[in-house]
């Protein structure tokens, strides 16, 4: 399966267009881990525990539009967007979103 965020495949010819698909993935936030990730990680500006926990979130909200290309018949997936929203009455999660358009290359 070819998943690119470009609108084509060099070398490659779209011979279908099977539609749009999406994938979602949502972590919550620990109150805990939240706190020890600011006293132990956050040194230079990055939190090693977050980054790890929206790499999961990322690969995860992948998958499902592979997965789904490959139910619809394509073989790849263009046009990729993704996309992080803080989400929850209180923003203590955190929503990797991605879409694209399912596709047969000929």
């Amino acid at each position: 399966m070819i998943l690119t965020t470009t609108p084509t495949v060099e070398g490659k010819t779209i011979r279908d267009y099977h539609g749009l698909v999406t994938g979602e993935a949502i972590i919550g936030t620990n109150i805990f881990r939240d706190f020890f990730a600011n006293v132990r990680d956050v040194v230079g500006g990055r939190s090693a525990a977050y980054e790890r926990e929206l790499k999961k979130a990322r690969e995860l909200a992948i998958d499902e539009i592979e997965t789904a290309a490959r139910e619809l018949g394509a073989d790849a997936v263009v046009g990729i967007d993704l996309d992080y929203e803080v989400v929850g009455s209180d923003g203590s999660m955190m929503m990797v979103s991605v879409n694209g358009t399912a596709v047969t290359l000929g």
